[in-house]
């Protein structure tokens, strides 16, 4: 799914670890992800399924990064579950149609938000480029019935997270208007009593009781 959370969608491909004999090569950056994908008008399955691996694993990446940063924090712990799972749904197909996975360069492109709040709002920025990505790529005419059907799966489930990080986007606004609420009301209710205290001892005071 998505571009560099604060930064362009670039250069990405496929997580460490997962275990495939399938081989790597390096991508350039001006031919990356959702972005690269959108501005494309000759999408081939070769392609598409490049930029879906670039965006997924640039997601995954990125949200490595804010849970290193911020916490096991949600809903960013409970999506970078998923974009494991996102990448296991393509690397078959990369193998039934030959075409090399590009190479994981997602790391370093990465720059983590400086505050929360903002990484909510470019996680719901980000699967929204990827949804429409993934609507592109369901648009096209002769596509694959397994491309297809793995492209739908992705699609509905960035759909799923660009829900989750809108309502944790709305709580979190919410609790800090309700912060916002509070302190100004126990601020001026300390104002309002020491004001009163102070009135009622000069009364008593000048009235002589």
């Amino acid at each position: 799914m998505k571009k560099t959370i604060l930064k362009a969608l670039l250069i990405t491909g496929l997580v460490a670890g997962l275990g495939t004999a399938i081989a790597f090569t390096s991508v350039s950056a001006a031919e990356i992800g959702a972005d690269a994908a959108l501005a494309d008008e000759s999408l081939t399955v070769d392609e598409m399924l490049v930029y879906a691996m670039q965006d997924e694993t640039l997601a995954k990446a990125e949200y490595e990064a804010i849970i290193a940063q911020y916490g096991e924090v949600g809903p960013f712990s409970r999506i970078l579950a998923a974009e494991n799972t996102h990448i296991a749904l393509l690397l078959p197909l990369f193998e039934a149609y030959g075409i090399t996975v590009p190479a994981d360069e997602s790391a370093a492109e990465v720059v983590v938000p400086a505050t929360l709040a903002e990484a909510y709002a470019a996680g719901i920025a980000a699967e929204e480029k990827n949804i429409a990505m993934y609507n592109a790529f369901l648009g096209q005419e002769d596509l694959p019935e397994d491309v297809a059907s793995v492209f739908q799966s992705l699609r509905n489930a960035s759909v799923r997270h660009l829900n989750a990080f809108t309502r944790q986007q709305n709580v979190n606004a919410f609790g800090t208007k309700m912060q916002g609420w509070m302190n100004q009301w126990k601020k001026n209710l300390s104002g309002s009593n020491g004001t009163c205290t102070g009135d009622a001892s000069q009364s008593r005071l000048g009235s002589g009781r």
